[in-house]
């Protein structure tokens, strides 16, 4: 298995609780997501907002993510762990974990998408790891922008 790490980061004006405020809610991530090539909504979400052992399903045209909430601490560490089964080719693994340091009037939020490509796979590596990070940075760009339109508490 071929395991990497695509690590994105940014300055937020906004509270660390209210970032995970808004990243916990997945039935209401539609307000600051908007739908793409390769992510096409959240649905069957168990628990909204989500916490720990949480499940929903995203699927795309690629496949669909079976994923469950693995870590849950608020207002400073969420994890999505979202298995893919990718059409034709067999199963990834990823996870998204996210974590909010508070840095006075901002928030430092971190985001690593950890992709896990089976070796037979490695002939289209570059495709989905050049999809994975196109989608972690375009997800993290909207939840900054929506998150610095929220009023302050």
């Amino acid at each position: 298995m071929m395991i990497v790490e695509i690590p994105l980061q940014a300055d937020v004006q906004c509270s660390a609780e209210r970032i995970f405020e808004v990243i916990a809610d997945l039935k209401g991530q539609n307000r600051w997501l908007g739908r793409s090539a390769a992510f096409r909504g959240t649905v069957d979400v168990s628990d909204n907002p989500v916490r720990l052992g949480s499940t929903y399903r995203e699927p795309s045209p690629q496949g669909v993510r079976h994923g469950e909430v693995t870590e849950f601490e608020p207002p400073e560490l969420i994890t999505f762990h979202q298995p893919m089964r990718l059409r034709p080719f067999g199963r990834i693994d990823i996870v998204q974990r996210c974590t909010l340091e508070p840095q006075g009037d901002t928030t430092l939020v971190r985001r690593v998408a950890v992709v896990g490509i089976p070796v037979y796979l490695r002939p289209v590596a570059h495709i989905i790891l050049r999809t994975t990070s196109r989608e972690s940075e375009r997800t993290l760009t909207a939840l900054k922008a929506y998150c610095e339109t929220l009023p302050a508490r």
